[in-house]
């Protein structure tokens, strides 16, 4: 009971900072915003500081609250796979938790930081860094094209440009290669995000080829002449100390599948 007290506390904080508001974190997790405020209440006479700036406008963490925030987050985590684990439990004897590709440099942090808690145990993404206790496997090389579903003569300009946060070596090779793109009007962390913008609107941008084929073939979307392409490794990230058994089934198939992308 207490540990689900616990739990209780800590969503609701991370609720709190994510809404910015004591009210819409309370209509978000559908309780009163009273018992919003009385957890709160808990969790700052615990730590003996206040966790929140209240204000008219809403709610920010103070630095205490900042950091409480990163042991909040393992501490849902870690009761969120214990609560997957004890319920896949009995007809099967593994499961993995698996993230695809992130694009996102912090999103690549937060995923290394999960996989050394043990609450995540396999990520693919483009910059995994060396973080130690961890295996690191090329898997293979992705092909970022500039796409468009401007007319062929629309001239290409930062307002009309999407650019998705592909990772530190794209932006070094993008910068490099468009630095009239700089400024974009439109700056993304999510390749599917940005997509589904281009479909809906005249625009263009990088992502991989593997993704917009399907768009490319069916003509939505075109390769402007002279557009210039970059490459970045795709890598898979999960524990030296593992239980192959479990572990190798779904590696090779990873492996498999990526031998079809060369």
């Amino acid at each position: 009971m207490r540990a689900n007290m616990d739990i209780a506390l800590a969503s609701t904080f991370l609720m709190v900072a994510e809404a910015g508001s004591f009210i819409d974190a309370a209509r978000k997790l559908n309780v009163t915003q009273s018992t919003v405020s009385a957890r709160i209440r808990v969790l700052e006479e615990l730590f003996g500081r206040p966790l929140f700036e209240r204000s008219k406008s809403g709610a920010t963490l103070t630095g205490a609250g900042e950091q409480f925030q990163k042991h909040a987050l393992a501490l849902v985590r870690v009761w969120q796979h214990a609560q997957l684990e004890v319920g896949f439990s009995g007809p099967y004897r593994d499961h993995l938790a698996v993230i695809a590709i992130s694009a996102s440099a912090s999103l690549s942090n937060v995923m290394i930081q999960r996989l050394l808690e043990g609450t995540l145990d396999l990520a693919i993404m483009y910059q995994p860094g060396q973080p130690p206790g961890l295996t690191i496997e090329h898997l293979f090389d992705e092909e970022f094209v500039l796409v468009s579903s401007a007319p062929a003569r629309a001239r290409r300009t930062a307002s009309t440009y999407v650019f998705v946060d592909w990772g530190p070596e794209f932006q070094a090779e993008h910068a490099a290669a468009h630095p009239e793109l700089g400024k974009a009007a439109m700056h993304l962390d999510m390749g599917s995000l940005g997509l589904d913008y281009l479909l809906a609107n005249a625009a263009s941008g990088y992502f991989p080829r593997r993704l917009v084929a399907p768009y490319l073939r069916r003509r939505r979307l075109r390769i402007p002449a002279r557009a210039r392409a970059f490459s970045s490794p795709v890598y898979m990230v999960y524990p030296e100390a593992r239980d192959e058994e479990a572990y190798e089934p779904i590696l090779e198939g990873l492996r498999s599948s990526a031998r079809r992308l060369m």
